[in-house]
């Protein structure tokens, strides 16, 4: 969980002097844009957030605008082009795809650079009012697949009841509210919960000899209510689970961290979703956290190496910084000295 992602491409100073000349051609409200702006992950929006209040009572720059727009949502926004009417930043809850790399360079944006900002554990999480469960990968694959196998074959998933599954389970519907398949969540949870739960389900890979087919199906969402799409909204999932103790919501650590007194975690293997067993590794669901600078951007929409200052100073991201307070889970100092360095540097990711 500690290896390091490095920041792609040569610096494009022609760039920078291609977005000061769109600058100097735009309308007046273009041209005036003197407030970064972000887009992308809900998982990672309260992070960036609480670090653009830190940065806006400095009293140097306008408080940045942060958007939560889910992940692939905001990096296809931040891909879109260089200039002022494209965001700065972009907040992912996984690591930016080739594909949006691609993207992002057939639109101009050649030069950005990533921040590991920490990690995250995916919580399964419900009621206080509810009794508390242990899962697994393989419980979850079965309650949410679109198809499961019987007697040698894939077919529409049969099962109705968590109890279905596993009869020291609750005897309860299966509905589980979790993120669109636009958030870096879905994504993430797609990855380590469906695809890892299917691989330990040997009767599958005897229905589906093919890989990428099989992958395929693994991934596959069932579509009849049992997963509820809740948008990007996670605050909204945290409300509707208080009203439904039979409910489990798919959700960031940090929701589930500032929710403690309403909310609990199901168990994932036994283990417990905590800041110590993300950290250590033990947390199946976890994952890193990202943003990424448009480099273009440096130097031309005033404060962003400013701003990134302060998202990887020991106060923000220190093992008692403010972000850990918002349920960030940090990685070890060095580590994080190393990324603040890339990062204030505007050190070009390298994919």
């Amino acid at each position: 969980m500690t290896t390091r992602t490095h920041v792609f491409a040569a610096t494009a100073p022609a760039l920078t002097l291609a977005l000061a000349l769109g600058l100097a051609a735009a309308p007046a409200s273009a041209q005036s844009r003197d407030q970064i702006r972000a887009v992308g992950s809900s998982t990672v929006f309260p992070f960036t957030t609480a670090v653009a209040e830190a940065f806006g009572k400095t009293g140097k720059f306008k408080t940045p605008v942060i958007e939560s727009t889910g992940t692939g949502g905001g990096l296809k926004l931040f891909c879109a082009g260089v200039g002022p009417a494209h965001p700065d930043i972009a907040n992912a809850s996984r690591r930016i795809k080739k594909s949006e790399v691609d993207q992002c360079a057939a639109n101009g944006v050649t030069t950005i650079t990533e921040l590991k900002i920490g990690y995250d554990g995916i919580a399964l999480a419900s009621s206080r009012k509810a009794a508390p469960v242990s899962l697994s990968t393989v419980v979850l694959w079965k309650a949410l697949a679109k198809e499961v196998p019987v007697n040698g074959a894939l077919v529409a998933n049969p099962y109705r009841l968590w109890s279905d599954i596993d009869p020291s389970l609750p005897k309860a519907a299966i509905e589980v509210l979790g993120p669109p398949p636009t958030s870096g969540t879905r994504d993430t949870f797609n990855e380590l919960a469906m695809l890892e739960g299917c691989k330990k389900v040997a009767e599958v890979a005897k229905a589906v000899p093919d890989e990428k087919a099989r992958e395929r199906a693994c991934m596959t969402i069932r579509e009849d209510g049992a997963y509820v799409e809740a948008g990007e909204n996670d605050n909204l999932i945290v409300q509707k689970l208080t009203a439904n103790p039979n409910a489990f919501g798919v959700f960031g650590y940090s929701y589930l961290d500032q929710n403690r007194d309403t909310l609990q975690a199901a168990k994932m293997d036994g283990v417990d979703l905590t800041a110590e067993t993300v950290a250590a590794g033990k947390y199946e669901l976890a994952r890193p956290l990202y943003i990424y600078v448009k480099n273009a951007h440096a130097g031309v929409i005033p404060g962003i190496r400013e701003f990134i200052g302060e998202y990887t100073s020991e106060r923000a991201l220190g093992d008692d910084g403010y972000l850990v307070d918002k349920g960030l889970i940090p990685e070890p100092k060095a580590l994080r000295e190393a990324a603040r360095i890339e990062a204030v540097n505007l050190t070009p990711l390298q994919f």
